[in-house]
């Protein structure tokens, strides 16, 4: 099995036709293999609905390894807009690539639409040119694309299409998008991007300089408590969310919810310098949280 960024570098994956048990395999390897949070959260999803989030995983997988892990910004640039053109062949019923061939069968029994998954290779366009955001109205604008399609996928694999749960969905994917930024702020330094808003660093006195020279002061610890809470207020709104679900797909939206108040949990913990360590969540603490999710659930089944 190969990476994205090696699968695109060799001729034989490249020209390679895909039967569909082949095909089913690789995204399954994909979304098992990369993400260490997918193995923890997978078993709470109906089983019949397993193979499709592998499948819609792997697509978002590849679309951010090709903006990502390729290492040039042309290239980059390149491979998305052939993965926009693979896309399109799917919808026509033409897919030839493995996480096609697989996700096909998923599209076409869910009815999912093609534009959460263009608006997701829009979003890692978006980030081979612009590595900064001038206000929230800016950073929210590229979560739009960049996270919110991914719960409107989620919610169309379990069945829902309404505008209530999209708007609550949107809220909570979001906030999570807002959390992994935050988390990752010396992350993105490495790759010159900053999405902490630059009207919020100025108001609190934070030159761009000191982020990219790591310089944690009292300041930017303020912007950054700042940037938490409007992540927060994100989370919370979105809480109303699982209870209009599956009971096992609530559960997962949940526990990737409690992930994302965690770090900033964490975050605030830290006093808020995320510029010389990355706070992260220990293997312990997210069986905790796994934990801790179930039982409400079975608290609020009992009740109920």
């Amino acid at each position: 099995m190969l990476s994205p960024k090696d699968f695109v570098r060799d001729p034989h994956a490249m020209s390679r036709v895909w039967p569909m048990a082949d095909a089913l395999a690789y995204t399954r390897w994909i979304a098992t293999g990369h993400y260490e949070n997918f193995h923890v959260v997978s078993f709470l999803l109906p089983k019949h609905l397993h193979q499709d989030f592998y499948n819609v995983y792997a697509f978002c997988r590849w679309a951010d390894d090709l903006g990502d892990e390729i290492g040039d910004t042309a290239e980059s640039l390149r491979l998305l807009k052939w993965w926009r053109g693979e896309l399109s062949r799917m919808y026509s019923g033409e897919a030839c690539h493995p996480v096609f061939v697989a996700l096909g069968p998923t599209v076409r029994k869910h009815s999912l639409p093609v534009e959460p998954f263009a608006n997701l290779i829009t979003a890692f366009e978006h980030d081979q040119a612009v590595t900064r955001y001038n206000n929230w109205d800016e950073v929210f604008a590229y979560c739009v694309n960049s996270a919110n399609p991914v719960g409107r996928l989620v919610l169309g694999l379990g069945g829902y299409r309404d505008a209530i749960r999209y708007e609550l969905s949107d809220a909570t994917c979001t906030a999570l998008q807002l959390a992994n930024f935050w988390q990752d702020v010396s992350v993105d330094l490495e790759k010159d991007r900053v999405y902490l808003p630059l009207d919020l660093l100025a108001r609190h006195g934070v030159p761009v300089d000191d982020v990219y020279a790591r310089r944690f002061t009292p300041n930017f610890a303020a912007a950054m408590k700042e940037a938490c809470q409007v992540a927060r207020a994100l989370f919370e709104k979105g809480l109303a969310l699982p209870p209009m679900l599956d009971r096992r797909l609530a559960l997962d939206v949940t526990l990737f919810s409690r992930g994302g108040m965690h770090i900033l949990d964490k975050i605030e913990q830290r006093g808020y310098d995320v510029l010389t360590a990355r706070p992260y969540i220990s293997k312990g603490e997210r069986v905790r949280l796994l934990l801790k999710t179930l039982v409400s659930f079975a608290v609020r089944r009992v009740a109920a």
